[in-house]
């Protein structure tokens, strides 16, 4: 329900966490957005307001997306959950690799992102779903949403690629791509995610296909199956015909933006624009 900041099943101390935790979390975000280029000296919270960011958006997620406190066990999901699970990855892939590669440039970009989908959960919590279809189900769901994560990192990485080959064209950086990361490096990344996401996505399909007792083509999973095409496509012309640079990013773009509609985009109708429950 739209500006439902959870639902009346959840208990008191319950709700109270999830918002504190959110809350938290988007304070974390938008110090490190304000944050992100200063150059004097910062104290410890500050510098480190970015990790402690994350690990409160990872308490909400568990809090809200495992239905903690509700009266009906179960899950709860929704558009919302599936954007701040997936930018959740996003970040804890980025903090991870930003130890090894230079990447300071996308700090802000994502700390902006996280702040505004922490709040999209909280006004958008989804609903709940006291029973699985199949005990496949919760599977089925981790690895979708393990694909969106890693789908979500290769489009930061091609969007870094683009922004280097349009440096190079301006002879601004010959020698290196986006914030000196070599470009056949962050080339040779930006596939290893998509390879990785495919697998992800292939077996949440998998699983979907074969153990959900109620397989529909509705919008979801043609969408679902559109970008598993476009993404297997854009591996396999990599292999077979060499793709590479802004070929390649657009059927990256593409794929990525046919699985956001599959799931984000269909949920955002049916939960927003036409407030109907969850199938």
């Amino acid at each position: 329900m739209i500006l439902s900041f959870a639902t009346s099943s959840q208990s008191g101390l319950a709700l109270w966490s999830l918002l504190g935790f959110s809350g938290a979390a988007a304070l974390g975000y938008a110090v490190t957005v304000l944050k992100a280029h200063a150059s004097a000296p910062q104290p410890l919270v500050l510098q480190h307001a970015l990790l402690l960011a994350w690990l409160a958006h990872a308490a909400a997620l568990l809090i809200d997306i495992a239905g903690i406190g509700l009266v009906d066990p179960g899950a709860r999901f929704g558009f919302a959950p599936a954007l701040s699970m997936t930018l959740w990855l996003v970040l804890g892939v980025y903090m991870v690799e930003s130890r090894l590669l230079p990447l300071p440039g996308v700090k802000r970009v994502l700390s902006a992102l996280g702040l505004v989908v922490v709040v999209l959960a909280c006004i958008f919590p989804g609903e709940s779903r006291p029973q699985a279809g199949s005990p496949w189900a919760p599977l089925h769901w981790v690895l979708g949403l393990a694909s969106y994560g890693l789908f979500g990192v290769a489009v930061l990485h091609a969007a870094l690629l683009n922004m280097a080959e349009r440096q190079m064209r301006l002879k601004k950086a010959p020698a290196a791509g986006a914030m000196g990361l070599p470009l056949l490096r962050l080339e040779r990344l930006t596939f290893q995610f998509v390879a990785a996401g495919v697998c992800m996505l292939s077996l949440a399909i998998a699983l979907g296909w074969w153990f959900t007792p109620h397989w529909r083509w509705d919008h979801k999973n043609l969408l679902s199956m559109l970008g598993w095409l476009v993404l297997s496509s854009l591996l396999a012309g990599r292999q077979v015909f060499g793709w590479r640079g802004r070929r390649a990013t657009r059927w990256l773009y593409l794929g990525a933006g046919l699985l956001l509609l599959a799931y984000v985009g269909s949920r955002f109708v049916l939960e927003v624009l036409l407030q109907r429950p969850l199938n």
